[in-house]
């Protein structure tokens, strides 16, 4: 743990020199993180602001973080312009100086790598690279997409501005995002994980294995629901709910559900504007 926290103190420093003497557009670095006990499953959690992240599992025992830091990317945000007075720099020929500086925190404790970084005010995205068993929590909100390749593992991956993609995964996935796709196409899944993709303007394209045994549980509210799975669907119409504990409350679910392969853990699919697409693969 030392050793590693020493490593990314200098990694600080020599960037703000960069920012001083270098007049790139673009910074970048790259991080090479050790676990505690190379070969077991591990967590990466990265949570930012403004930015994108991409995994992809391969064959090793590290994880690989290269981060990009773009200058400039969020100068023209309204938020940007509006919280200081621009007439006043106008008017006094004040010029911006470009700042590259680039936040960085990585620790890793007991095979759970945690990055943080300070990508309010420009972006910073990461590519990264973890062994193909590694369990994900990743997060951004703006001017960035999540997508994860070939890591088997729970993934928890949540866009607010912004598409998410898996390709080529194993595993179970909880997925949302508000104005972006969701596309995930799954080798195999966990026998009794139930999962969820959720999101409100863009579509939902999920691929399953044909020999999955799970319960849907789908809805789209300005769109349609397409699936080449052979499933028996409940047609009896929206669920409601009537309460009368502290005062009265009917509750309407207008979901469709359908067992496939005698059903299973619960899959949720929800849109409000757009197409659900659910595939059989191999």
């Amino acid at each position: 743990m030392k050793k590693l926290t020493i490593i990314i103190a200098i990694i600080v420093a020599y960037l703000a020199v960069v920012q001083v003497v270098s007049a790139q557009s673009t910074i970048d670095e790259l991080i090479t993180v050790p676990l505690s006990d190379p070969g077991e499953r591990g967590i990466l959690e990265i949570d930012l602001v403004n930015g994108s992240i991409e995994v992809s599992g391969y064959d090793g025992k590290e994880v690989v973080i290269k981060a990009v830091s773009k200058e400039g990317n969020y100068e023209d945000d309204d938020w940007h312009h509006k919280r200081d007075n621009d007439d006043i720099t106008e008017k006094e020929g004040l010029k911006r100086i470009p700042s590259n500086s680039m936040e960085i925190e990585v620790e890793e404790r007991n095979n759970k790598v945690s990055v943080e970084c300070n990508s309010w005010k420009q972006g910073i995205d990461f590519k990264v690279q973890v062994p193909t068993n590694f369990d994900l929590q990743l997060s951004t909100v703006n001017s960035g997409d999540i997508a994860v390749e070939n890591v088997n593992g729970t993934m928890e991956l949540n866009n607010v501005n912004g598409e998410v993609t898996a390709n080529n995964v194993s595993g179970s996935a909880i997925i949302d995002t508000v104005n972006g796709k969701i596309e995930a196409s799954f080798k195999s899944v966990s026998g009794d994980a139930p999962m969820a993709f959720t999101t409100l303007n863009g579509k939902v394209d999920i691929t399953l294995p044909a020999s999955v045994n799970a319960t849907f549980k789908m809805k789209s509210d300005r769109g349609e629901i397409y699936s080449d799975f052979d499933m028996n669907v409940d047609q009896s119409g929206p669920k409601v709910d009537r309460s009368n504990k502290g005062g009265f409350k009917v509750t309407i679910e207008n979901w469709v559900f359908g067992k496939v392969n005698g059903g299973g853990p619960e899959f949720l699919f929800n849109n409000m504007n757009g197409n659900i697409y659910l595939r059989k693969g191999k």
